[in-house]
């Protein structure tokens, strides 16, 4: 079911790129996903929420909650007001927030030992949604005299259908007795080792992805000159190298251990940098391919370690501030990748990776050697 939900809740992004056109809306220089990042505001305040009222009932929530800023979008496009387009973008910076909390839901209903599998049934929704949601744009473009009020119409229908898919999800609940207990501080929980290896991973991995993959479109169309249709099929083929590989990714868990396969990811992405020096489409392609299969193995890593860092009563606490430093620094990432690119080249942003990526090398390394002791 949290696959089926994923695909639904994560295609917003890929959905709404679409219909900014109508608005006069030059893509080429605005970033539609620099609104995204900083629109996924709540993650701290979604964790207090569901700790009250629990996974399901902040799941249907938000799909009521969508389906009144999916109202307001289908307004915004009636008036043809580009700003208030703008805020309903950022208004559904409260779905992706809430949508990332399903991989940890999909975690909760398995023994500890299939995290990896659970984490990664999840994000093969990603892929799904990478091409449900610019089909479902297109599709319902011309229904209404106004263009892309069909598709809206269409996106609330999914809502629709995701409400009725988690009105049958049952969450665990924790005991009366563990609900009353405030758990450990902070303090405590953050220096914790497994903490610190689960949240550096997934954030260096999705800090390295999206810095890459936010420069390349620049790099390549605009100071390369290839043309829209190579981009777009770089592009394409790095979405699906990011969640394609969650097919197998659990027997990469079972032959090396998350451990290992978050040691592989870090070498895929230092493959990715010295294939992508090269400025021909084929080292764009195969670099692009490498960093989004390096994103999978940190990610899926990172997540399915987490859960051991935290006791149930902790767990809303720690999950928000997860996935609030994950995202918080994704957006930087993503905000100065164009301007690193148009100032220093596309060299430099591959090489001012480097230092991160050899330093997270280390910890991982450091912290396998004591494993294993």
């Amino acid at each position: 079911m949290n696959n089926h939900q994923n695909a639904i809740f994560h295609q917003i992004t890929n959905f709404l790129k679409t219909p900014l056109a109508l608005l006069g809306v030059d893509l080429k220089n605005f970033q539609f996903n620099k609104i995204c990042h900083f629109a996924n505001h709540p993650y701290l305040c979604k964790g207090l929420i569901m700790s009250k009222i629990g996974r399901r009932r902040t799941f249907l929530g938000v799909c009521i909650y969508t389906i009144a800023v999916i109202a307001f979008a289908i307004m915004a496009l009636e008036l043809k007001s580009f700003y208030l387009f703008c805020l309903a973008t950022f208004l559904f910076g409260v779905t992706a927030a809430t949508m990332n909390q399903f991989r940890f839901a999909a975690i909760e209903s398995v023994d500890k030992n299939l995290n990896a599998t659970a984490t990664s049934v999840v994000l093969i929704g990603g892929l799904v949604s990478a091409f449900l949601g610019p089909e479902l744009a297109i599709l319902g473009k011309d229904w209404f005299d106004t263009a892309f009020v069909g598709s809206f119409l269409l996106l609330s229908v999914c809502f629709l259908f995701a409400f009725l898919l988690l009105w049958f999800y049952q969450s665990n609940q924790i005991p009366s007795i563990q609900q009353k207990q405030s758990g450990r501080s902070l303090r405590t929980i953050v220096k914790q080792p497994v903490f610190i290896i689960a949240i550096s991973s997934a954030t260096v991995g999705y800090v390295v992805m999206s810095y890459i993959m936010t420069a390349t479109p620049m790099s390549m169309h605009i100071i390369d000159g290839f043309s829209l249709e190579q981009t777009k099929f770089v592009i394409q083929s790095h979405v699906i190298a990011m969640f394609l590989p969650s097919l197998f990714t659990p027997m990469v868990v079972k032959l090396f251990g998350l451990r290992k396969m978050m040691i592989i990811g870090i070498i895929l992405y230092l493959a990715c940098i010295v294939i992508g020096y090269s400025h021909s489409l084929h080292e764009y392609w195969a670099a692009l391919i490498l960093l989004g299969l390096g994103w999978n193995f940190l990610f899926i890593g990172g997540t399915s370690l987490l859960p051991h860092a935290y006791h149930e009563n902790e767990k809303f606490k720690v999950q928000s501030i997860n996935d609030f430093l994950i995202f918080a620094m994704q957006g930087i990432a993503s905000l100065s990748a164009g301007w690193f690119v148009f100032n220093f080249g596309w060299e430099v942003v591959l090489l001012s990776t480097v230092p991160l990526l050899l330093l997270q090398l280390l910890v991982l390394w450091w912290w396998l050697r004591n494993k294993s002791n």
